[in-house]
């Protein structure tokens, strides 16, 4: 695990914790590491698992699926991002998502219902990682509140504009890329793809955005209105 260690630091979940707590808590609840294929499942929708998941590297989507393959994304994670908490919290909770790797992607396995259960030494940095799960969980609910917020409007140019000024604001300014590409995004916003890409079309001749693949950048100053 040492090797991982610098991407476990940056990872709210050992947000307050030393290398050596770290290391300590890991082999306390029994953690391990295992290897993904490229669009191959993680954990998939009908599963029941105490298990949650932190990438170390590559990338994995947040998927819901119906039995026709349509697909809406819920969120994508990168490396140090945390996944499947809440279900694995849940005790013997039946998991209406599934994680798929986008990438080749390693992924540390933790217990959770072993980190919930204080160990024999009680020790602190155990229940500082207990707190920090609270939080990463906290954090998904507000995430999850933006994406409500971004799929409840009425149009796809709504969605669009709801969603890319969101973005805007949490990266603090008006250039900035998005993690989707643009079937993603689409999926993303549950829309359709052909649809989104004629509205940004439309937002790019208007003067209220320019784009390059996974690059926007928004002019808010513009004179035309955002209907």
């Amino acid at each position: 695990m040492e090797k991982y260690l610098k991407v476990l630091r940056a990872c709210p979940l050992f947000a307050g914790l030393e290398d050596n707590e770290i290391l300590s808590v890991l082999h306390c609840i029994g953690a391990y590491s295992v290897s993904k294929k490229q669009n191959s499942y993680i954990f998939r929708v009908g599963d029941s698992t105490e298990l949650t998941g932190i990438i170390l590297s590559g990338s994995a989507l947040i998927i819901q699926e119906d039995l026709w393959g349509h697909r809406n994304i819920l969120s994508k994670c990168n490396v140090g991002d945390v996944f499947g908490e809440a279900y694995a919290a849940g005790f013997a909770s039946v998991l209406n998502i599934s994680v798929a790797a986008e990438t080749d992607c390693d992924i540390l396995m933790l217990n959770i219902n072993k980190l919930l259960t204080s160990c024999p030494a009680a020790c602190d940095h155990h229940r500082k990682m207990i707190r920090n799960l609270i939080s990463v969980m906290a954090n998904k609910m507000l995430i999850l509140n933006d994406k409500i917020t971004h799929i409840s409007k009425r149009s796809t140019r709504e969605k669009l504009l709801s969603y890319l000024s969101s973005e805007s604001i949490r990266c603090g300014s008006l250039s900035f890329d998005i993690p989707f590409d643009r079937q993603q995004l689409a999926d993303f916003l549950c829309v359709e793809r052909a649809a989104m890409s004629v509205e940004i079309s439309k937002l790019q001749k208007e003067g209220l955005l320019r784009t390059d693949r996974k690059h926007f950048e928004l002019s808010p100053d513009s004179k035309h209105e955002l209907r």
